[in-house]
C-alpha cells in the first residue's frame, strides 16, 4: 500500500538512501544537470546571485563554488538529513535541515538545483508547482526527474499525459537526459491530485530505490 503521510515517507530507509547525492561535488553537479554552475551563477543579473539546492546532500557542490564565487554568491542548501560536510555557518552559504516538502523560502532565486533528489520526494508535482514561484524572473530551475516516478491511482505509470500536461503548464522535460526545466517565475498549475507515496517501488534508472508518488487526474 502507498505510504499517505510525509512523516512516514521521510523516515524511509529509501528516502534516507547515503548512496544518491551525498557526496556530490561540483563538477558532478555540472554533468548531472547540463549545466555550468559557475557560468550560471555568474551570468544572473543580480549580485550577490542566489542559487537554492534541494537535497543538498552533505553540501560538497555548495562550499566549493562559495569559494569559487565569493561574495558574489548567497546559496542556500536544504536537505532532510543535516550531516553536512563544509565548515559551520560558512560566509555566503546559508544549510537548512528540512523536508523539502515543507521547507518555503523567504526569497527568490537565480539558480534552484535538485541532483536526484525528486525521486524520494512524495509530493513531485507539488514542489514543481511551487519552485515556479521561487525563481526570479529570470531565473532557471533544472533538475532529474523521472516520469515513471509519477502513478496514477492504480498504479499505472502517467506516461505521455504526464509529458504534455508539464508542458503545457511551462516545465520542459527531456525524456532522454531525464531533466526538468523552468527559466523565469510563472505561477505552475498541474492537473494533478497528490494520493499518497510508495517507497517499495523498487529501482529507477539510476539503478537506486525510489518512491513512486501516486496522483488522480483531476
Amino acid at each position: 500500500m502507498p505510504i499517505t503521510t510525509d512523516d512516514e515517507l521521510e523516515n524511509s530507509p529509501v528516502v534516507a538512501n547515503s548512496l544518491m547525492n551525498r557526496e556530490r561535488r561540483l563538477r558532478s553537479y555540472d554533468r548531472e544537470l547540463g549545466i555550468d554552475i559557475v557560468n550560471v551563477l555568474g551570468a544572473a543579473p543580480t549580485r550577490p546571485a542566489r542559487w537554492l539546492d534541494l537535497c543538498c546532500g552533505t553540501a560538497n557542490a555548495l562550499s566549493e563554488a562559495a569559494a569559487l564565487l565569493g561574495d558574489d554568491v548567497e546559496i542556500v542548501g536544504v536537505d532532510l538529513v543535516g550531516f553536512f560536510a563544509c565548515p559551520p555557518n560558512p560566509p555566503r552559504l546559508h544549510l537548512v535541515t528540512a523536508s523539502v516538502a515543507a521547507w518555503r523560502p523567504g526569497t527568490r532565486f537565480d539558480l534552484i538545483t535538485c541532483v536526484h533528489g525528486l525521486h524520494y520526494v512524495g509530493d513531485k508535482l507539488g514542489l514543481l508547482a511551487r519552485i515556479g514561484d521561487w525563481l526570479t524572473d529570470d531565473g532557471l530551475f533544472v533538475a532529474n526527474f523521472d516520469t515513471r516516478g509519477i502513478r496514477l491511482r492504480d498504479g499505472a505509470p502517467a506516461g505521455r499525459r504526464l509529458t504534455a500536461d508539464l508542458r503545457a503548464a511551462g516545465l520542459a522535460y527531456d525524456g532522454r537526459t531525464r531533466r526538468i526545466r523552468r527559466t523565469g517565475r510563472a505561477s505552475i498549475t498541474l492537473p494533478y491530485r497528490y494520493l499518497g507515496a510508495d517507497d517499495q517501488a523498487g529501482p529507477n534508472y539510476t539503478g537506486q530505490p525510489a518512491v513512486h508518488s501516486h496522483y488522480a487526474r483531476a
